[in-house]
């Protein structure tokens, strides 16, 4: 396997704080790699080291099979980076911002205007292509800052979450346009603090916390590692909590937990679909009435609380989807 990224027991210290304490990292060619983390994990840093924005205290890492701190230049030709604010000329339109971004990065006129036309009908923004960016929406001006980030058709993408600030819909739209990077060969290294955005985009995401890695995985083994889904169960009336337990019982993996004050039980499940429909019965069968019962997946609060013992800080937490079964319903 080849690698288009990696990280080897990276440190920095800024005085007296240690951004980076030993941090590991491989991504794999042709990957969407997430790396996920609270505010002050050492994302951002590790992010500016591997484009060679700073230099690591002590470590190695290679981007595209170079160097970052010996062989920067070729780095940097080699790799696109979109970091959390939009490096847009706001008074340009979108055809004459990508042109800009051409000639900067050295194409010819010709070839920056070409360049351009590409990537404005890859990022679907040929429509607005004479519209000054100011007037453009915010997932608009995402996607044609992704656009710029593709200009010399990068190896190594690096996505410095990319989506903060936007709205569902303008998420939305970044997303599909990273999906539709990765179908180009570029591998994507994502960083992100929404569980949401790696679980859409990444086939394996890396959870870094105080400097260093912590977990690695697919998005699916790391809510695993707490469990997995879980059955939360809300009882009209707590007298029917002995009965219920017991019903929720016969399909969990642990002991059912019990919270008398808000009529709540809950409990892990392996198969969600089969638990769901087999715990509906027994309580139909035990005539117990529940006011709603959910099969959910863990919050990156509760990945994050098992995995540092310090709840994340999502601004966005995951939008659950909603199927209803008899009057109940799942959150996924």
């Amino acid at each position: 396997m080849t690698f288009a990224v990696v990280a080897e027991e990276l440190r920095k210290r800024y005085g007296d704080t240690e951004a980076l304490a030993g941090f590991d990292l491989t991504v794999p060619e042709g990957t969407v790699h997430g790396l996920l983390g609270p505010n002050g994990a050492g994302k951002s840093t590790a992010v500016r080291i591997l484009t060679t924005l700073l230099r690591a205290d002590s470590g190695r890492a290679e981007v595209a099979g170079l160097d970052v701190a010996t062989r920067g230049p070729e780095v940097r030709h080699r790799i696109g980076l979109v970091g959390q604010n939009a490096a847009l000329d706001e008074i340009l339109n979108g055809r004459q911002n990508l042109e800009m971004f051409g000639r900067l990065h050295h194409l010819g006129a010709r070839q920056a205007r070409a360049r351009a036309a590409d990537l404005l009908e890859q990022f679907a923004l040929t429509d607005a292509e004479n519209k000054p960016v100011g007037q453009y929406s915010g997932g608009m001006r995402r996607r044609l800052d992704l656009a710029a980030g593709m200009i010399l058709m990068p190896a190594v993408l690096f996505l410095d979450e990319p989506t903060t600030g936007l709205d569902p819909r303008a998420r939305a739209e970044v997303w599909e346009s990273v999906r539709a990077l990765v179908t180009t060969g570029t591998t994507v290294l994502l960083t992100t603090q929404y569980l949401e955005e790696a679980d859409q985009l990444a086939g394996r995401v890396s959870v870094i916390d105080s400097g260093r890695t912590i977990a690695n995985g697919t998005p699916d083994e790391l809510k695993g590692m707490i469990g997995g889904d879980r059955i939360d169960l809300t009882l009209r009336d707590p007298r029917d909590m002995p009965a219920a337990a017991a019903a929720l019982a016969r399909v969990s993996t642990a002991e059912p937990h019990l919270d008398p004050d808000t009529r709540r039980i809950s409990a892990p499940v392996r198969q969600r679909i089969t638990a769901l429909t087999e715990v509906v019965r027994a309580l139909d069968e035990a005539a117990v009435t529940a006011e709603d019962i959910a099969v959910r997946r863990p919050t990156l609060d509760e990945v994050f609380l098992h995995l540092t013992g310090t709840a994340g800080t999502p601004q966005n937490p995951p939008r659950p989807d909603h199927h209803s079964h008899n009057g109940t319903e799942e959150a996924a």
